[in-house]
């Protein structure tokens, strides 16, 4: 890469570290820029799965006041998400790379619409008590959890795109806390999925991660989800959807074109 390009890839790190502590569609920047700077589509997830744990964890920590009171929850989901996790980086893995290039644009373009309708969905979910206080959860809302963690981590395994935007929109159907707590909860099961997908990928797949570029990733997710964690919630929610859906549309034309 050329001293633009690494330059390029460390910003699109810090953007999507960003947007994932808040949003939860930074793939959605940083995997186009991958593109863009001559990566294929396979060594590109791979290495930027692995780059944007750093934000992840910079991001849950930000989140800490939020996830106060949830710790019982999310040991009970965190083995959901592991699982799935390693579903996904074995179906990343095994899958031929042919079939990889045709449902990655399909995914992604998925993730779009998500985040493109994430409003309307918001605004049909019941109201959520305000001082963040829920019912525990319990037998059929907590089975239903367990396979919407396990779910989204197998999605998440595979590509990362709008995982959490996924995550958001199955537990706020589940369960009655604010958006801020689900959010809190997303970032701590995205930084579980992550993790283990990057582990898995180091152990049997070294050959296939651009290390500069995932060195780069990780320096601008980890300052980027900092950051964002403090000052994101202030952000005007249209000006990331409508970046986030202008990018998905990107990569999903360098995809098909390419």
């Amino acid at each position: 890469m050329t001293g633009w390009e690494m330059l390029a890839v460390a910003a699109a790190g810090f953007a999507a570290g960003g947007i994932n502590a808040v949003v939860g569609s930074g793939t959605l920047v940083s995997f186009p820029v991958l593109l863009a700077v001559g990566l294929p589509p396979l060594p590109a997830t791979i290495s930027n799965s692995l780059g944007l744990v750093a934000g992840n964890l910079s991001g849950s920590i930000g989140y800490r006041r939020e996830l106060r009171g949830q710790r019982r929850l999310l040991l009970r989901l965190l083995p959901a998400s592991i699982l799935g996790a390693l579903t996904g980086a074995f179906l990343l893995l095994t899958l031929p790379a042919e079939a990889f290039e045709t449902i990655v644009p399909a995914l992604i373009g998925l993730a779009v619409v998500l985040v493109a309708f994430q409003p309307l969905l918001t605004r049909s979910l019941p109201a959520r008590p305000a001082d963040g206080t829920a019912p525990p959860v319990r037998g059929g809302r907590l089975l239903a959890c367990f396979v919407g963690a396990y779910a989204t981590g197998t999605y998440g395994g595979y590509f990362a795109a709008s995982q959490g935007v996924l995550q958001i929109g199955i537990f706020g159907l589940i369960l009655r806390e604010p958006l801020q707590r689900l959010n809190a909860i997303k970032n701590v099961l995205t930084l579980a999925v992550n993790a283990v997908a990057a582990l898995a990928y180091v152990v049997v797949a070294t050959d296939r991660i651009d290390w500069t570029a995932a060195a780069l990733l990780s320096a601008g997710s980890l300052i980027g989800g900092a950051v964002s964690s403090r000052y994101g919630r202030r952000l005007p929610a249209p000006v990331l959807r409508a970046a986030i859906v202008v990018l998905g549309l990107v990569a999903i034309a360098v995809l098909v074109t390419g």
